[in-house]
């Protein structure tokens, strides 16, 4: 899915650029080793450090990096596996990492104020169990209600607008063909992503 969208969003004339997390290795642990400056040497508090870090461009280069990845984008996807009921730990690191205090949120620029007002984010995600499991009265309940912290607490808490995720339920039990299937159904969904309705989430 990752390769993918990357290959039909470029053949339509999009820029694309990628964070392949596993293939870079990508830490997901916090620490001083974030930043280049420091604010307190006695106490290690991250959300001032990285206010600091904010106002003096203190953050170490594979940080900055994907900051400005994010600053970049028009639009963003975040492809992965559900994985207990959330984010895979390397991706939840990311965000932890990435979205910092002052660059990416902070000072009331929060929700409507976001520092990504304008721009769009998609979750384009695989599950394990099949997609009966995850109706509101399934055995895993409300998908939407499970995505609802990354919608709300991620996303549009940093001013994201949140279209509507995209979703292949238990890949892993599928056919080869109808695992091309769902590629297909996913570049269509890309084809017109521009036209996508944002996701109501106080409805949900």
């Amino acid at each position: 899915m990752f390769q993918s969208a990357v290959d039909y969003l470029s053949q339509q004339g999009h820029q694309v650029k990628t964070s392949d997390l596993f293939a870079m290795k990508f830490d997901p642990v916090s620490g001083r080793h974030n930043f280049k400056t420091v604010n307190d040497p006695n106490y290690y508090k991250q959300q001032l450090e990285e206010m600091l870090a904010s106002k003096e461009n203190g953050f170490v280069p594979e940080l900055d990096e994907e900051m400005t990845k994010l600053e970049w984008c028009d639009l963003l996807i975040i492809q992965f596996p559900l994985w207990w009921f959330g984010l895979p730990a390397v991706l939840k690191g990311w965000v932890d990492r990435v979205f910092v205090m002052g660059r990416i949120y902070g000072g009331g620029r929060i929700y409507d104020t976001g520092v990504f007002k304008g721009k769009k984010a998609m979750l384009s995600l695989t599950t394990g169990s099949p997609q009966e499991s995850y109706q509101p009265h399934g055995f895993n309940g409300d998908l939407m209600g499970i995505l609802r912290p990354i919608h709300r607490g991620i996303l549009q808490f940093t001013g994201f607008t949140v279209l509507p995720p995209f979703t292949v339920y238990g890949p892993v039990h599928l056919t080869p063909e109808q695992r091309q299937g769902e590629l297909t159904r996913f570049c269509r969904r890309l084809e017109t992503i521009d036209k996508d309705a944002p996701l109501d989430i106080g409805e949900y």
